[in-house]
């Protein structure tokens, strides 16, 4: 390197340095005046004595032997204190760990000593400093599932029941499935199509339930919409690293956005038997697994043409389906909703960019023609998977 060209980088990094200097006094003035709202409580002469906003939310509930317990986090404007618990009307002796107030966005937990009736309903308020109350409902009592290995054990069988049982019958439909010609590809791509199309609006559905469970701290809308959206341009971004995904490579995208789709199905039903709602969960679990089948013909459709071996499938059942097992183990045992809506929010944002994919997948098939996804056997396979996927949803939603 000459001379000259080590002088004109030196002052290059000097005057980079420089610039990011100025980045300083816009973050220096903006603490400042922080600093004096804060030092000088400029907002209590508009307070007008009103009372602090409280909120708290309850994010578990554990029923043992021991009693009732309960992970609560606070979202109001200020600490608050739980001064008194309720159940079913009755003042009850509480602990709190940790102790004392909750500063906004604190968690603790909350143990009650009383007798719940297995199968009964019981009603929990708790009782603010403030005297705010803010209600808990237990719909039906039963011991919470505890990680014990039969335990487990259940819960992944009925897992696989629900995701990895439904998925390999619908790809052994592969052997049948490669038989079909031109027009029959553009139908099951389309079909593929339809069935995401339907897990996205149902997986968005569910993320947005959730958040709406969660405390508000978590912004739960804005939550499962970002989290939507990382998870689209990741999954672009790995997807398009080495060209657009086909065949092998697309089904497994399939499949990753099937797969976090049933996550959340896991979660259902999981959380359905922790709460003691046998029927509801045996309900879902026969629901689900019916609902499921058409997701492995989906996962097929584009490697009908590639005859990949018997590990591949096998791969793509579990990615498919595994989730469902894990699901379920987070819903009975440590579930949350800001955490569920989290995913499912990323989940959704996965199957979107598996719908671009597929429908840019569809178009290639056809030599460009965009007009190839107007056609009737393309428009024919979208409302064959989005009819197919309501008259089996029907079974699982009450």
């Amino acid at each position: 390197m000459t001379g000259i060209e080590n002088t004109a980088k030196i002052a290059w990094s000097r005057g980079k340095r420089g610039n990011l200097i100025w980045l300083l006094p816009p973050f220096l003035l903006l603490a400042a005046v922080v600093g004096w709202l804060f030092a000088t409580d400029q907002f209590a002469n508009l307070s007008r004595g009103a009372p602090p906003v409280e909120n708290l939310t309850v994010e578990r509930t554990i029923l043992d032997d021991q009693g009732i317990r309960f992970l609560v986090r606070a979202g109001g404007s200020e600490a608050m204190t739980i001064a008194q618990v309720q159940v079913d009307a009755a003042y009850w002796q509480f602990a709190q760990d940790p102790a004392g107030s909750l500063e906004r966005g604190a968690s603790a937990w909350i143990s009650i000593p009383y007798p719940w009736v297995l199968g009964e309903s019981h009603t929990v308020n708790f009782v603010t400093d403030t005297g705010a109350t803010f209600e808990e409902v237990i719909a039906v009592a039963v011991p919470t599932p505890k990680a014990t290995a039969s335990q487990l054990r259940s819960q992944a069988l009925i897992g696989a029941v629900v995701g990895i049982l439904p998925v390999t019958i619908g790809l052994m439909f592969y052997p049948v499935l490669r038989n079909v010609g031109r027009e029959g590809m553009n139908f099951l791509l389309a079909l593929t199509v339809g069935l995401l199309a339907f897990l996205f609006v149902d997986t968005l559905e569910d993320a947005f339930e959730l958040a709406g469970a969660a405390a508000a701290i978590f912004q739960g809308p804005v939550l499962v919409l970002s989290a939507a959206a990382v998870g689209f341009l990741c999954l672009t971004a790995v997807g398009r690293r080495s060209g657009t995904p086909k065949g092998t490579a697309l089904a497994f995208y399939i499949a990753l956005g099937i797969g976090l789709h049933n996550l959340g199905e896991g979660l259902a039903i999981g959380a359905a038997f922790a709460a003691g709602l046998a029927g509801l969960g045996t309900f879902l679990v026969v629901g689900f697994a019916v609902h499921n089948i058409t997701e492995g013909i989906g996962i097929a459709a584009p490697i009908l043409k590639v005859r990949p071996p018997l590990s591949t499938f096998v791969a793509l059942a579990l990615l498919a389906g595994g989730p469902a097992v894990l699901g379920m183990w987070i819903g009975s045992l440590a579930f949350s909703p800001q955490w569920g809506a989290l995913f499912l929010g990323i989940g959704a944002g996965a199957i979107m960019q598996v719908i671009v994919e597929v429908s840019a997948y569809l178009v290639r098939s056809n030599e460009g023609r965009r007009s190839a996804l107007l056609s009737p056997a393309a428009l024919g396979g979208f409302f064959a998977g989005l009819a197919f996927m309501l008259a089996t949803a029907a079974a699982v939603k009450i």
